[in-house]
């Protein structure tokens, strides 16, 4: 049993007994409060689904095991020559609660490394495509096909006692996070760039390597902003459509591989992930439009004020949880001040951060006008040569791998049951607001 693995067992343990203890002993206590719009309105803030990584405060935004962003890149070891977190320590730090050592770090790297060879099957399925798929349709097929090495599927199907469930689930997780830049780097090539690829470089980090592998090999500033990307992107709670799509496949015990790939269908809705290429692509459009990438405050305005009459949203602006500005967005810009000298593209953001909430806020129907994590992604992957958005939500889809499977590894270690929510019919929610009324 690894170091890590060790250690997660440990931790899990402990808690699933605390947390059985817990049910048991109080499951009738009423915890939260179930209205009409909420059974109607897509379960929006019921409380009823255990995650342990992440949670989101409305006002103070994500935070990893009681960590903000700004904590974590104090508290997280770095890259070499570089100021921005690692995503390895992310992982770590959501699996077992504990801020890892550059030692633990440089063995969960090394780790993943000898775990990233992909499946010759997996690259004969990406080869049947046609390079003009979508890249999140090649990815989700790439996924699925890696499950052929499911160490959960080999070993359920032998006979696995439920308080071992969790065991290959670790590794499935372990190993499917380590081929997700291999195989993400290997669609951005062969859609983008004529199948011309990049070798890895093995002396990397994860993240670093990744972008070595996307083939922007000369900029360590890139490489910067891939460890900070994949770390502020990694979790968002359980309750998101993804990672909830994720746990409730992983519910019923498929493994990892199916899992991840369902959670990423539903990341690759226009109300979730798809939304940081609508961003961009909006930005792109105003651009054109006003024939300059220098617009003034004026222009701007009224292009905003344009897309509002048109009955159009604001791409990167709003959120269903938080009500203060995404401390991602946030995170991103900080980056931006102190990488990017000038670029029109993140002026343009920064333009629109200035400017969208107020006209947003006027309108007096929004309750949260502030921008979001999608909202300056783009135009900083642009800066470094990214300019094909509709890969963006890949990148995405990479990075949230971090969170699903930490949590999906606590899901099995604490025997989770299957998610079944009770559905209801039109006329049962009348008669029960008729009788609470």
């Amino acid at each position: 049993m690894d170091r890590l693995k060790k250690k997660f067992y440990e931790k899990s343990s402990a808690l699933k007994s605390e947390f059985k203890s817990t049910i048991k002993k109080h499951g009738a206590v009423k915890v939260g409060s179930v209205n009409a719009a909420q059974v109607a309105g897509g379960m929006r803030g019921v409380q009823s689904m255990i995650w342990e990584t992440s949670e989101l405060d409305a006002e103070k935004g994500i935070t990893f095991r009681g960590k903000s962003i700004p904590e974590l890149k104090e508290l997280l070891p770095s890259g070499k020559d570089c100021k921005e977190p690692l995503p390895e320590g992310l992982f770590w730090l959501m699996l077992v609660d504990e801020i890892p050592t550059d030692k633990d770090v440089q063995w969960l790297s090394n780790e993943w490394e000898k775990r990233s060879k992909v499946p010759q099957q997996v690259y004969d399925v990406l080869a049947s495509l046609s390079p003009k798929t979508h890249p999140m349709t090649q990815f989700i097929l790439a996924i699925n096909a890696m499950q052929v090495d499911s160490e959960f599927a080999k070993r359920y199907s032998k006979g696995l006692s439920k308080n071992d469930y969790w065991d290959p689930t670790y590794e499935d997780a372990m190993n499917l996070i380590a081929r997700l830049p291999v195989v993400a780097a290997y669609i951005y090539r062969r859609t983008y760039h004529k199948n011309i690829h990049y070798k890895a470089d093995l002396s990397l980090d994860w993240a670093g390597n990744f972008a070595q592998m996307l083939g922007v090999t000369d900029n360590e500033d890139f490489k910067s902003l891939m460890r900070l990307y994949l770390t502020i992107h990694a979790d968002h709670e359980g309750g998101n459509a993804s990672a909830h799509t994720g746990h409730l496949i992983s519910s019923t015990l498929s493994d990892a591989y199916l899992s991840y790939g369902g959670a990423m269908c539903s990341l690759a809705g226009p109300l979730h992930g798809l939304a940081n290429q609508e961003v961009i692509k909006w930005i792109f459009a105003m651009t054109k439009e006003l024939k300059t990438t220098k617009p003034t405050k004026e222009q701007v305005s009224k292009y905003i004020n344009d897309t509002l009459a048109s009955g159009q949203v604001i791409p990167g602006y709003g959120h269903a949880v938080l009500r203060e500005p995404d401390p991602r967005f946030t995170a991103q810009k900080v980056f931006a001040e102190e990488y990017i000298r000038d670029d029109d593209y993140v002026n343009i953001v920064w333009q629109l951060f200035d400017t969208v909430p107020d006209i947003l806020g006027a309108l007096g129907k929004v309750k949260n006008p502030w921008p979001n994590v999608d909202a300056h992604s783009g135009a900083l992957l642009v800066h470094y040569g990214l300019k094909e958005y509709s890969y963006y939500t890949v990148l995405f889809g990479v990075s949230r791998a971090l969170g699903v499977m930490a949590a999906t590894c606590w899901s099995r270690a604490l025997g989770l049951p299957l998610e079944r929510p009770k559905s209801v019919n039109f006329e049962w929610l009348k008669q029960a607001i008729k009788k609470n009324l």
